[in-house]
């Protein structure tokens, strides 16, 4: 059985840890989903997987808006949590992005989008 839990400890919430994400990390686009990694290096040790995401005031100025787009980017993460940790690494601080102006029309269209994300970085 898959386990499609997005627990708190799998919560990318300290600040510690989003600082050294964008100093460290390497970005990712497809889409209208862009995404920050930083996979576990012995320099730089990531103990636990993380995940968080982001949506900009600039685009969406109401906060309905951005919080719709974060559970549908949240739910994405949480229903392909294996192609994702498959793809990027099993120990892997990551924080997804929603890059576009534009409300997502359903949510397949994002769970697609993440998809083809995960794809495109496993033919890398």
């Amino acid at each position: 059985m898959q386990n499609f839990r997005y627990p708190k400890e799998e919560k990318l919430k300290k600040t510690i840890e989003i600082t050294l994400l964008f100093e460290k990390g390497k970005w990712r686009t497809h889409g209208n989903l862009r995404i920050i990694l930083l996979k576990d290096k012995p320099n730089l040790p990531v103990e636990v997987s993380k995940f968080g995401v982001s949506v900009s005031k600039r685009y969406f100025k109401k906060a309905v808006h951005r919080n719709r787009i974060k559970r549908l980017l949240r739910e994405c993460y949480r229903l392909h949590k294996d192609l994702f940790k498959e793809s990027f690494g099993e120990k892997t601080m990551a924080m997804l992005f929603w890059i576009s102006p534009e409300l997502p029309q359903k949510f397949q269209d994002v769970e697609a989008q993440f998809i083809k994300l995960c794809q495109a970085q496993k033919k890398q």
